[in-house]
C-alpha cells in the first residue's frame, strides 16, 4: 500500500493552487497560436533590446514552417536545433512542431564527438544550427549528415545600432562579433533568412495531435551515455499548465521572464519556451548568463519571474550590491538542477523581497514534478511537494514494487501527465525506467516527511559501495563543504584492486587557501564514520560542470582515474 495515497501535501499548497489540472486540450502548436491571438500587440521576445511582438512571432513561425515544408519536412521527421538562446531558436522550435515534426535539442557547446553520437541516434533530416557550429555538423559522415543544414547568424537578431557596432575595426567589437557569429566554410548551407522568406504555411496543413512526439530531449548523461527522452505534446503542455497552476499570482500578458537558462535544456525549455509563452509573457533572451547583461536589461525590462540555478542567484545578488532596487521587480524565482542552499534563499529574498523556492524534476518528467509552495508554507532545504495531478511513491530500490513506510528513505517514483513516453529506440532502458502503471523511476533516494515534503538523499546509481557499506556522495560532499577553505566538492567511488570501491573526493579551494589533504580528512572524521571518510582527496582548479552549473561527478571520476 502506498502511504502517500491520501496526498497530505495538499494542505500546504499556496492559496489558489488546485490539487489537479484539467486534461490538456491544446498541443504546443495550438498553445502558441492562442497566445499569438490573445497577446498579438504585446512583446513576446526581447534580445539585446530588439523586440518581437506576438503577432510578429506568429508570422515568423508560419514562414519558417513553410520553409521547412519545402525542404521536405513532415510528420515524425526529426529536426535538430543546435542553437543558443536567441529569437531564431524560439521560431524554429514552434515551426518544427507546426509540421508535426519532432524537435531535437542540442547543446551548441558540445564537442564534435558528443554531437555526432546524438545525430547518429536520432537521424535528423534537417539541422538548424548556429553559424559557429555549422562546419562541425557539415563535416559529419554522409550517413549521419542531415540533408539540409540551416545556418543561423545571431547578429542578425540584434538591433540595427548594435549590428553596426559589431563591424567597427576595434578589438572589443571583434571579440563581441566572434562570440555571436562566424562565417562558416561549408558550402550548401541554407541561410536562416532564406528559410523564413517563404509565405506562411497554409492553415489547412495538418497539425500534430496531443499524443504525437514533440521533442526528443537528451538526458545529461551524468550516469552514462545520453539517451533521447520522448516527450509528447501532451507531456509538455501538461507541465506548462502545472507550472501556471503553481504560481496563481502571475498575471497573464503582464509578466517578464528572463531566459538565462539554456532553452536546449529541459528546465529552460519548459519554464521559458512553453510556460512563459503560454501566459503571454515577455521573454528576455540571453545567449549565455552574464550578470552585467542581466542587470543592464533589468533597467529597461524589469524581470518579474526568474527560473535559474543557485550559482546564478548568488552571482546576481553579489553583482547588484550597492543597487538595492536592481532586482526588486522579481516576485517569483524557482531554482532547480542542484541543491539550493538555505543561505542563498536568505540572501536572495533579502535583496529582492520576492520568493525563491526549490523545485525538482528530470528530463523524463518534462521536467518539473515537485516544487516548494510559492508562499509561506515553503520549506527551504527540501525540494517541496508534488505538483498538481502528480503522485509519488517511495520504494525499495532493489524491489520497486515494495513501498517503504512513510519517513523511511527509498527510491522516489513519480506518476503524472508530464511523465515521458520512453527512450528513443531503447525498449530495454524504457522498461527499466517506466514501470507498470505509468510510474517513473527517478533513481533518486529520498525521505518524505509526514506532511509530504520531499528531501533528496542521493542518487541510486551514484551510491558508493565500500566494504559492504553504502556511502552517499552528497553526505560526504556536505562534510567537505563545511570546511571554510572548500568552495566546491565532488565525491565519487573508484575501483579497488580487492573489489568494491574507495571513497575519493575532488575539491575546489577558496582563493588564497592552501591544500592540505590530511587536514581535510581529519575535518571529515569529526562528522563522518570512518568508512565514509575519503581515502583520497585531490585539488582541482575548477570542477567540471554542466552548462547550468551542476558538478559532473562522472567526469570527476574519469579525471581522478586518469591521475592514477
Amino acid at each position: 500500500m502506498n502511504p502517500y495515497d491520501d496526498r497530505p501535501w495538499l494542505d500546504h499548497y499556496a492559496e489558489g493552487v488546485p490539487p489537479t489540472i484539467d486534461e490538456p486540450t491544446q498541443t504546443l502548436v495550438d498553445m502558441i497560436d492562442d497566445a499569438v491571438h490573445r497577446f498579438r500587440r504585446q512583446t513576446a521576445l526581447e534580445f539585446f533590446g530588439a523586440e518581437t511582438s506576438y503577432r510578429e512571432l506568429g508570422a515568423q513561425i508560419a514562414s519558417a514552417a513553410e520553409g521547412l515544408r519545402r525542404l521536405g519536412i513532415g510528420p515524425g521527421d526529426r529536426v535538430a536545433l543546435v542553437l543558443p538562446n536567441c529569437p531564431q531558436h524560439v521560431v524554429a522550435f514552434y515551426a518544427v512542431l507546426r509540421l508535426g515534426a519532432i524537435v531535437v535539442e542540442h547543446n551548441p557547446l558540445y564537442t564534435p564527438p558528443e554531437l555526432r553520437h546524438q545525430f547518429e541516434d536520432h537521424g535528423a533530416r534537417v539541422a538548424i544550427v548556429w553559424n559557429n557550429v555549422a562546419d562541425t555538423v557539415a563535416e559529419f559522415p554522409r550517413d549521419i549528415r542531415p540533408e539540409h543544414i540551416v545556418a543561423v547568424d545571431l547578429a542578425r537578431a540584434l538591433p540595427f545600432g548594435k549590428r553596426m557596432a559589431l563591424r567597427l575595426p576595434l578589438p572589443r567589437a571583434r571579440r563581441s562579433r566572434a562570440a555571436l557569429t562566424t562565417t562558416p566554410r561549408a558550402r550548401g548551407l541554407v541561410p536562416w533568412e532564406r528559410l523564413t522568406s517563404r509565405r506562411a504555411i497554409a492553415k489547412r496543413h495538418p497539425r500534430p495531435s496531443l499524443d504525437d512526439t514533440a521533442v526528443l530531449q537528451y538526458t545529461s548523461g551524468t550516469t552514462g551515455t545520453p539517451k533521447g527522452a520522448v516527450l509528447s505534446h501532451r507531456n509538455l503542455r501538461a507541465n506548462a499548465m502545472q507550472g501556471r497552476a503553481w504560481v496563481p499570482g502571475l498575471v497573464e500578458g503582464d509578466e517578464v521572464f528572463y531566459a538565462v537558462l539554456p532553452l536546449f535544456h529541459a528546465y529552460g525549455m519548459t519554464l521559458c519556451l512553453t510556460f512563459a509563452m503560454s501566459i503571454g509573457a515577455r521573454l528576455v533572451l540571453f545567449p549565455k548568463f552574464d550578470s552585467t547583461l542581466v542587470l543592464a536589461a533589468a533597467r529597461h525590462s524589469p524581470p518579474t519571474f526568474l527560473p535559474a540555478v543557485p550559482p546564478i542567484y548568488d552571482q546576481l545578488v553579489h553583482a547588484s550590491a550597492g543597487r538595492p532596487r536592481a532586482l526588486e521587480s522579481i516576485r517569483f524565482a524557482i531554482s532547480g538542477a542542484m541543491s539550493l542552499p538555505i543561505a542563498t534563499v536568505d540572501r536572495w529574498e533579502t535583496a529582492t523581497g520576492g520568493l525563491l523556492v526549490e523545485g525538482y524534476g528530470m528530463t523524463e518528467s518534462s521536467p518539473v514534478a515537485l516544487g516548494n509552495p510559492m508562499g509561506p508554507t515553503r520549506r527551504p532545504g527540501t525540494v517541496g511537494v508534488p505538483f498538481p495531478s502528480t503522485e509519488i511513491r517511495v520504494v525499495d530500490p532493489a524491489q520497486p514494487d515494495a513501498d517503504r513506510p512513510a519517513g523511511e528513505a527509498g527510491e522516489l517514483l513519480v506518476r503524472g501527465p508530464q511523465v515521458f513516453q520512453g527512450y528513443w529506440r531503447r525498449p530495454t532502458e524504457t522498461a527499466e525506467t517506466l514501470l507498470p502503471g505509468g510510474w517513473l523511476r527517478t533513481g533518486d533516494i529520498v525521505r518524505v516527511s509526514a506532511d509530504g515534503f520531499v528531501t533528496i538523499v542521493d542518487r541510486v546509481k551514484e551510491l558508493i559501495i565500500t566494504g559492504g557499506f553504502n556511502v552517499s556522495p552528497s553526505e560526504v560532499e556536505a562534510a567537505l563543504l563545511a570546511h571554510p577553505d572548500v568552495r566546491a566538492a565532488a565525491v565519487v567511488g573508484l575501483p579497488r584492486a580487492s573489489g568494491g570501491e574507495a571513497v575519493a573526493a575532488a575539491v575546489e579551494l577558496r582563493e588564497g587557501a592552501v591544500f592540505d589533504e590530511s587536514a581535510l580528512r581529519d575535518f571529515c572524521r569529526a562528522s563522518l564514520t570512518a568508512y565514509k571518510v575519503p581515502r583520497r582527496i585531490e585539488p582541482f582548479d575548477e570542477l567540471p560542470r554542466s552548462l547550468i552549473g551542476k558538478v559532473l561527478r562522472r567526469e570527476v571520476r574519469e579525471s581522478l582515474l586518469e591521475r592514477d
